[in-house]
């Protein structure tokens, strides 16, 4: 039986990982975790996200810019968001409504796809 999400991953160019780490430690502010040792030099970082960890791997040899695949991060404040990533020079995409929740997308600077969602009113 699956009991819940324990990680997702997103990808990054190899060596990329001090300019991943300003993205997501600096401007979405998460935490970073220590890898296992006997990963390490695979390359990436670990990110606690809640009670779940975001692992950043490193691949080379694709557009991150040419799929729909994402992390949607559930937010309590959308306009902040909206705002912090704007004044980091994140384009913001829009997104198809869905009632219930205000929503937006952008890109993280190596392509992949970003959503903040926020609940807004009970379903």
């Amino acid at each position: 039986m699956i009991i819940g999400l324990h990680h997702a991953q997103v990808t990054i160019p190899k060596g990329a990982e001090d300019k991943g780490r300003a993205f997501y430690c600096g401007v979405l502010g998460l935490t970073e975790v220590e890898k296992p040792t006997s990963l390490k030099d695979r390359g990436g970082f670990w990110l606690k996200l809640g009670n779940q960890e975001l692992h950043v791997g490193t691949e080379d040899g694709f557009d991150r810019t040419k799929t729909k695949a994402h992390i949607a991060y559930q937010v309590n404040d959308i306009e902040y968001w909206r705002n912090r990533l704007k004044e980091n020079h994140i384009e913001i995409l829009s997104s198809i409504p869905i009632p219930g929740f205000e929503r937006f997308e952008c890109r993280d600077p190596f392509g992949n796809r970003l959503e903040m969602i926020q609940v807004v009113e009970a379903r």
